[in-house]
């Protein structure tokens, strides 16, 4: 149905300049501006409906800068769907293991994410689920993999997995080093427990070469780890 391709599609650079543009406002205009509403609404909006929001408006962002570059992923899905569904398989068997084996390593502090999101679950179950499982992947994969993995890599491939995983890791705990009253570094260490996700999301769609294969990995990972948190 599709012609066949043999690598991953490149960003133009009119898509170079809108990732940056979105990755600036995703990882650090929106989160202060959702800050802002929640003190000062105070009570009146839940945490988990505002997040729903503030998600929704970058996925909207998303498909409106990269409408094309989407549907070009998408029809790379599809035109080597067996490899994609290899890559998602093993990324997510991957992914699964090497959280097992890190988490053994002990750590200073606690994951603050995983009472995260039992509170919030227990709260909003389905303004939660949607926004770990649907929106966020589909922005963060645009941002980490699309944009970041797939520009750095027309340079180096090793640079590219360096880049997209550690970024990607630090970004999931940076925000706890400030939240609790004082500087607290330790909770960078919590950085290691999302390398082995980091790194398969990047594997996945480097072997994929759909971004959408990188999405739903992210789906999966997430899904997992809701459970986990909500069970435990």
């Amino acid at each position: 149905m599709y012609p066949r391709r043999n690598r991953q599609e490149k960003l133009t650079p009119g898509e170079c300049v809108r990732g940056a543009a979105l990755s600036v406002l995703y990882l650090f205009v929106f989160p202060f501006a959702m800050a802002w509403v929640q003190r000062t609404t105070g009570e009146e909006l839940p945490v988990a409906e505002a997040n729903v929001v503030y998600y929704l408006i970058s996925v909207m962002l998303v498909f409106l800068l990269f409408w094309r570059f989407l549907k070009r992923n998408f029809e790379l899905l599809l035109d080597r769907l067996p490899e994609n569904l290899f890559a998602l398989l093993v990324g997510l068997a991957g992914a699964e293991l090497f959280r097992a084996l890190v988490t053994i390593l002990p750590c200073p502090v606690e994951n603050p994410n995983v009472y995260n999101y039992r509170e919030q679950f227990l709260l909003s179950p389905g303004a939660t689920t949607v926004i770990l499982v649907v929106l966020m992947p589909i922005v963060e994969e645009m941002i980490f993999r699309g944009f970041l993995f797939g520009t750095v890599r027309r340079c180096s491939r090793g640079l590219a997995y360096v880049l997209s995983a550690g970024l990607f890791a630090l970004y999931s705990v940076w925000q706890f080093v400030f939240s609790y009253g004082a500087v607290d570094l330790r909770y960078l260490l919590l950085a290691g427990r999302y390398l082995p996700m980091a790194l398969a999301l990047s594997w996945c769609y480097d072997a994929g070469s759909s971004v959408w294969t990188a999405v739903l990995l992210h789906m999966a990972v997430n899904g997992l780890a809701l459970l986990r948190a909500v069970g435990g």
